[in-house]
């Protein structure tokens, strides 16, 4: 499965991520992001780590406001989008 970066705050969406069969790693910095096919950040910690879409080669979702059954699912959408 696809390798998965997620901000430490987000522990439902890691856990629902990993039972899908996903490598999850959590995100601290930029450089977390380097073999990471998309990340999952809550948008309150963007700016602060200095993360933005141009340095991330896989896709970003904004988990902000977002349910994890909806995050989940926008994770699956965009991993077979790319494919």
């Amino acid at each position: 499965m696809a390798r998965i970066g997620v901000e430490e705050s987000l522990t439902d969406v890691k856990e629902a991520l990993m039972e899908m069969g996903h490598d999850v790693v959590d995100l601290h910095s930029e450089d977390d992001t380097e073999y990471c096919d998309c990340c999952v950040i809550t948008g309150l910690d963007k700016n602060v780590m200095g993360m933005s879409d141009a340095s991330i080669a896989g896709a970003v979702i904004n988990a902000e406001g977002l349910s994890t059954e909806s995050i989940c699912q926008m994770v699956n959408d965009k991993l077979h989008h790319e494919q």
